[in-house]
């Protein structure tokens, strides 16, 4: 006959403080997971294709409204202080500034109001309607300021700047949604 022994450790922090760290670590990775995405690009100019909008759909979806934003506003500032972390090796200010600048502040948006919308249903086809709103909204940023500071011509930049990503970001996002639904179906949220 033989008895299990549960090991008990000490506990270090308490659950709030455990949240606290998890939750932080989870807005971190994703920050630091839309980077990676900037760098498995394709060049293309003026905005390569890049897998960036794979994680900032799923960044939203996973770690809701506020903690999506926190985690697209924190690859923001990490690229505005000087990090290459944005695509072509892009640094600081005046790549935010530039023509694909409007695609990156929108960023937070997106992945705030994914995360919101998926909270309100947990299916796949409301996976994917919210992450069609989100992408619209990259787009939409996008557009504007590939148009401001780049083409200055409405066609150029709506063909430029959303025609010409339409496929490939149909594919990432059908992945980001199918990859959300497949996690959300084993846990409620991300462990905390």
């Amino acid at each position: 006959m033989s008895t299990t022994h549960k090991i008990s450790l000490p506990r270090l922090m308490d659950r709030s403080e455990q949240s606290v760290v998890s939750q932080s670590l989870w807005v971190l990775c994703f920050a630091a997971l839309t980077a990676v995405g900037a760098r498995i690009e394709i060049p293309y100019q003026p905005v390569p294709f890049t897998l960036q909008t794979f994680f900032v759909l799923l960044a939203g979806a996973m770690l809701g409204a506020r903690n999506g934003a926190i985690s697209q506003m924190m690859y923001l500032a990490v690229g505005a202080m000087g990090a290459p972390v944005f695509a072509s090796g892009g640094v600081g200010i005046a790549k935010l500034l530039g023509p694909t600048g409007g695609y990156l502040f929108a960023f937070p948006v997106a992945a705030a109001l994914v995360g919101y919308l998926v909270q309100q249903r947990r299916n796949l086809p409301w996976a994917f309607f919210s992450m069609t709103i989100g992408l619209v909204i990259i787009f939409a940023f996008g557009t504007i300021q590939l148009n401001v500071v780049y083409f200055h011509d409405w066609n150029a930049s709506f063909k430029s700047g959303f025609l010409l990503f339409s496929w490939w970001d149909i594919l990432k996002l059908s992945a980001a949604a199918m990859t959300y639904h497949e996690i959300a179906k084993r846990w409620t949220k991300l462990p905390d």
